[in-house]
């Protein structure tokens, strides 16, 4: 239960930002929204597995794989599917407190911090390259007819 409002708010965020930037139609808005809400979800569940950076890779597969779904369903780039299901899990936290310790002069938490966002960045990374590159290895379908 506890992770509702989270999951919630991760939807609000995808939904956002594609009404921001023009989705057509409403049952794309939602499932552009609903990719958030997969992927903050994933990180979550994957939380007692005890690394940020797996939780990061899991989520980053999950959404992949929910992209490329939603780009066969609805004949559409997986790359915006993408983009709105990313921003939930994005490291800005991370990249501003790096800076900030860095300003700061604190240079044993900027090296700690900054290894910890470079490394739930590159998860994103891998994820995505990790099914995009299996997708791309399948054989395309034939249509019957």
């Amino acid at each position: 239960m506890e992770w509702v409002l989270p999951c919630g708010a991760a939807f609000l965020c995808s939904l956002g930002f594609s009404f921001f930037y023009n989705v057509r139609g409403r049952r794309r808005l939602f499932f552009h929204g609903l990719g958030g809400c997969l992927g903050w979800l994933v990180y979550l569940l994957a939380g007692p597995l005890g690394s940020v950076m797996i939780q990061c890779l899991l989520a980053a597969v999950a959404i992949s794989l929910y992209a490329e779904c939603m780009a066969r369903v609805f004949k559409a780039p997986a790359t915006g599917y993408l983009q709105a299901a990313f921003l939930p899990l994005v490291p800005g936290g991370g990249i501003y407190y790096t800076m900030e310790y860095c300003i700061r002069g604190d240079m044993e938490r900027f090296a700690a911090k900054g290894l910890e966002t470079l490394g739930m960045a590159g998860s994103l990374a891998i994820g995505v390259l990790l099914v995009s590159s299996a997708v791309r290895l399948l054989p395309p379908r034939r249509k019957e007819g």
